[in-house]
């Protein structure tokens, strides 16, 4: 029993939160059952990531390691948004959804891991009933040293004890830190360097070079990421074949594109841990805003729904799909002839997608077919040869904008602090998974369209991964080709 007679002596509660009673604090921690003595079975993750800390130590001998989850963030006043851990972090331990906010992975010089987190507490304890952050009554029970150990394969320890091994050696062992994902850490580190007469200046410099090699060491995805990748994009097309069979309830019931949102995060929710990121579910001219989350527009028969969505699984892999859909379940000519240039130019984008050829190979693929179809409808200003010059050119962007493709796996854009080098001029190799997602975007104010044209936006998107000889597409459930689209929405729609 907690030998303090008030909870409020121990632990600092809200303002609004009511004070616990002397009685209330007695009779609380009795008539409990036990907590389970079998261990959890290990997460299917955490077996990758043993190999894959070995990798990261042996790239810095001699160094500590320090890769935090980082912390909850206020959504407004005392509510968080639901948690996700840093994707390095989950990448090295195998905990995936909503764990383990204010978690510390240290990997030791030896290459020795220790994770550092909250355990439970007992139930004497006021965190149990008192703690919102962490307490048995308010977030769930957690897992005590010995369930984290099993579930993870990595030594634990509780978070208390990680100020010790921060300020251990510091002035001879380098400590190599994961500074984005959690800013408390690294002004708190910035501090104890520089009163160990280590310049804390050079140490961020070197501290982004880490989180250069962690982005770039997730480019080339083992067995159980591609797996994990295949299973979000089957659950990915599950909630597009939702939508698609709402369809004429999201034009009936107004504001449609927020009826098609919340259909594929119901399915995002339901089959995983979420969506990957923001829905896109753009109606009509909204399709041709790249970015066009606000989801606030209506649905109309006769226009296109550009649907780009993917669902994130438990273990926090995302798909990334995009769809261009008639509302209506056919399309009419003008929208075909587009579509079917997106569609043509997705296919240069395929063949280019193989071991050898550089990745920015896929996106000039893409991009010339796209410039050859402006060129034959009379759009561009200049022959396609200007137009394809990097330096003196580029007038299609008017109509495509952003690139074909982006690394994909635990972020929806992965390895984005990978350098150029290793990024957009690498040489593509087995086991990189990207997008394939050329676009064309015809304003509805863009006076240089045909009125024809006016307001259509395409984009056709799927994820692959880099295989021996080619590419293998991991979205395949959904079809591409008009025809086999216009067939798709008819066969759900009669269901």
């Amino acid at each position: 029993m907690t030998s303090s007679t008030n909870a409020e002596e121990q632990l600092t509660l809200p303002n609004r939160q009511t004070p616990f009673p002397k009685a209330f604090v007695e009779f609380i921690p009795t008539g409990w059952a036990p907590y389970p003595s079998a261990l959890p079975e290990a997460l299917p993750a955490s077996v990758p990531a043993a190999g894959r800390r070995a990798r990261i130590a042996a790239a810095f001998p001699g160094q500590r390691l320090v890769i935090p989850a980082g912390g909850l963030k206020a959504r407004s006043n005392d509510t968080d948004y639901r948690f996700r851990p840093h994707s390095a972090f989950a990448w090295l331990t195998g905990l995936g959804s909503e764990r383990e906010p204010d978690a510390n992975l240290v990997i030791e010089p030896d290459g020795a891991a220790t994770l550092y987190f909250k355990p439970r507490a007992p139930r004497t304890d006021p965190e149990f009933y008192a703690d919102s952050r962490y307490g048995e009554m308010w977030v769930g029970t957690r897992e005590s040293l010995e369930e984290m150990e099993a579930l993870t394969g990595i030594n634990c320890a509780p978070i208390s004890d990680f100020a010790d091994t921060l300020t251990a050696d510091l002035d001879t062992v380098p400590v190599r830190l994961v500074r984005e994902a959690d800013e408390t850490l690294t002004v708190r580190l910035d501090g104890l360097r520089a009163a160990a007469g280590v310049d804390p200046r050079s140490e961020a410099e070197a501290d982004a070079q880490f989180e250069v090699i962690l982005s770039e060491a997730r480019m080339i995805k083992d067995d159980f990421e591609l797996d994990e990748l295949r299973q979000a994009c089957a659950h990915s097309a599950v909630g597009f074949t939702a939508v698609v069979a709402d369809l004429p309830q999201a034009v009936r019931r107004g504001r449609g594109e927020r009826w098609v949102e919340g259909v594929f995060g119901l399915h995002a929710r339901h089959l995983g841990n979420a969506v990957g990121y923001d829905t896109i579910a753009a109606a009509g001219d909204d399709a041709n805003t790249l970015h066009w989350m606000r989801n606030d527009g209506e649905l109309r028969e006769g226009e296109l729904l550009l649907l780009d969505a993917g669902v994130e699984v438990d273990s926090l892999y995302t798909a990334d799909i995009t769809r261009t859909l008639p509302v209506s379940g056919t399309f009419n000519p003008a929208q075909r002839k587009v579509y079917q240039a997106v569609l043509e130019a997705q296919a240069a984008g395929f063949a280019a997608a193989k071991p050898g050829n550089k990745f920015s190979d896929v996106h000039a693929a893409a991009v010339a077919v796209v410039v050859r179809y402006l060129n034959e409808w009379g759009l561009l200003p200049v022959s396609i040869e200007e137009s394809l010059d990097p330096v003196n050119g580029g007038q299609h962007r008017r109509w495509m904008v952003h690139g074909t493709s982006h690394h994909l796996g635990l972020d929806v854009h992965d390895c984005a602090q990978a350098r150029q080098e290793n990024y957009r001029d690498a040489t593509l190799a087995p086991g990189m998974v990207i997008t394939v997602e050329p676009g064309i975007y015809f304003k509805a104010t863009d006076l240089l369209v045909p009125e024809e044209f006016r307001g259509i936006g395409v984009r056709i998107e799927d994820d692959v991964v880099i295989t021996e000889s080619g590419c293998e597409i991991l979205s395949s459930h959904l079809p591409r080709d008009p025809d086999a689209v216009e067939a798709w929405i008819a066969e759900v729609w009669a269901d």
